[in-house]
Order: structure tokens, then C-alpha cells, then sequence
């Protein structure tokens, strides 16, 4: 006999209704852009085929779709390695209270609750004042760091908080140089919250509109682009190329966690190493 209370039901029956409402769309997406060469934006589907996939893959009329996968891509790279790079050092840097560290840390998760259609004009207008070429790797990568960093830095602030310093000191009581604690001691700690900040900085990045529009240049990236096609395609190419570019985003989460899973391995085999040993 099911012995389970009436707020179990309910909360499953809320929990699928969320499932639903988070992927209904994807999925509806990803139906839609298996119709026919005569498939229209609407159901009913006409036709089941490939088509609009092969159609992505020929010289479109509509804009630069690979390019600006290209260009999405590598600014993402971009912004995750500096996101991860820049985090890690304030971490470090904000374990201990120095002058200013209060103003500083406010400042940098300020643009966290400022529009982000005015972070780009803001950037966008800096640039022209300047003198300096807007542009997605410049003028956009420096955007986008205004929304990556401060995530970045609070998950690490949160690492930090926590990090055991007996560790450190081990290591420099047998002769660790600081360089040496932090690259073969600390970083091999933290690597899993690495990981986290870096699927942060890639994924933010990848799929952030409002802060590259004004700053993006005379290049879109790939959310810009895809932007572009709602106003002007009329087929589901359009629904092909977002089922393509949500599997894309699976497969970086999917190799995220595989590189989670690995540390986890590695380390759990050198503690059953040392265990040995021992």
C-alpha cells in the first residue's frame, strides 16, 4: 500500500509541470525541424525529414550562420578562460581584508543588477568616445566579462571561504615554494569549482544577447544572428539551427561533467593509493 503523503503527489505534479514548462519549448523545437521541404512554423507537421538540417549546411541567403557560430564560440573561449583566470586570483587575492576590498567586491557584482541592454551601450559609447573599433572581440568580450566575472568570482569567494589552510602549510612546511602550494596543492583542490566557473563563463557567454547588440560591431554572434532569422525566415531552417545549437550546448555541459567525473575518479584512486600506502 502506498504510504506516501498527499504533498509528495503534489509536489511531484509541480515538479513535472516546471520539467515541462523548462523543455516544452526545446522540444517542440526540435519536432518542428524534423518536417518536410513543405513544413511550415506551425503545427500540424508536414512531412517528416532531414531537410532543414541539409538546408543548414548550404549557402544560405539569410545571413552568416556559421560564422557567427564561430564567432560565438570563440568568444565564449575567450571569456571562459579570462572569467576562470581573473576569478581564481581575486579568490586568492580576497582571503585576505585589504583597503578597498569591500568597495571593490560591491563594484564588481554591480552590473549583476544593471540592465543589461545598458551595459552595452554603456561599453558600445566608451568605445566610440575612444576613438577604438567596436568589435565582438574587444568591445563585446569586455561586455560579456561584465556578466561572467561576477559569477565567477562569487563561486570562488564561496571555495575559498571554505578551503582548509592546513593544506598550504603542509606544503610549505616541506619546502613548497608559494607558486608550488598553489599549483600543486590548492588548484587541485579547487579544480571541480574551476570546472564550474568555466561551464559558467562558456555558457554565459555563448548564448548572451543583450549585452553584445551595441557591441557586437558589423559581425553578430551566433544569438545576434539567430535574432536576425526570426524577422525574415519563414521556414523551420530556423528550428533546425536551434536544435543543432541546443544539442551543442548539451554536449559542452555533458564534456563538463565528464571532466567533473574524472577528477573525482583520479582523486578518489590516489586516496585509495595513499590509503594503501599508508
Amino acid at each position: 500500500m502506498d504510504r506516501r503523503p498527499r504533498s509528495f503527489y503534489v509536489l511531484a505534479a509541480f515538479f513535472a509541470l516546471f520539467v515541462l514548462f523548462l523543455y516544452g519549448p526545446i522540444l517542440t523545437i526540435g519536432i518542428l525541424s524534423f518536417q518536410g521541404p513543405e513544413g511550415g512554423l506551425t503545427f500540424p507537421m508536414n512531412g517528416l525529414s532531414l531537410h532543414w538540417f541539409r538546408d543548414l549546411f548550404q549557402q544560405q541567403a539569410v545571413g552568416d550562420i556559421w560564422g557567427a557560430f564561430g564567432r560565438s564560440t570563440t568568444l565564449g573561449l575567450m571569456v571562459m578562460i579570462t572569467t576562470v583566470v581573473v576569478s581564481v586570483m581575486a579568490g586568492l587575492a580576497f582571503r585576505k581584508r585589504f583597503y578597498g576590498s569591500g568597495l571593490l567586491f560591491y563594484a564588481a557584482i554591480t552590473s549583476l543588477v544593471i540592465p543589461s541592454i545598458l551595459i552595452s551601450l554603456g561599453v558600445g559609447l566608451i568605445f566610440n568616445q575612444l576613438g577604438l573599433k567596436v568589435h565582438w572581440a574587444s568591445s563585446g568580450f569586455g561586455a560579456q566579462l561584465t556578466w561572467t566575472l561576477p559569477f565567477g568570482l562569487l563561486i570562488m569567494f564561496a571555495v575559498f571561504n571554505r578551503f582548509d589552510k592546513s593544506y598550504e602549510e603542509a606544503a610549505r612546511d616541506q619546502g613548497a615554494s608559494a607558486w608550488q602550494t598553489i599549483r600543486y596543492v590548492v588548484l587541485p583542490i579547487i579544480a571541480p569549482s574551476l570546472i564550474g566557473v568555466a561551464l559558467f563563463g562558456f555558457t554565459l557567454s555563448y548564448d548572451e544577447f543583450a549585452r553584445t547588440l551595441l557591441t557586437a560591431g558589423s559581425y553578430n554572434t551566433l544569438p545576434l544572428e539567430i535574432f536576425g532569422m526570426t524577422t525574415n525566415v519563414t521556414t523551420p531552417v530556423i528550428y533546425a539551427l536551434g536544435t543543432l545549437t541546443t544539442l551543442f550546448s548539451f554536449l559542452v555541459i555533458g564534456a563538463f561533467l565528464l571532466g567533473t567525473w574524472v577528477i573525482g575518479r583520479r582523486r578518489a584512486r590516489l586516496g585509495s593509493d595513499a590509503g594503501s600506502a599508508l
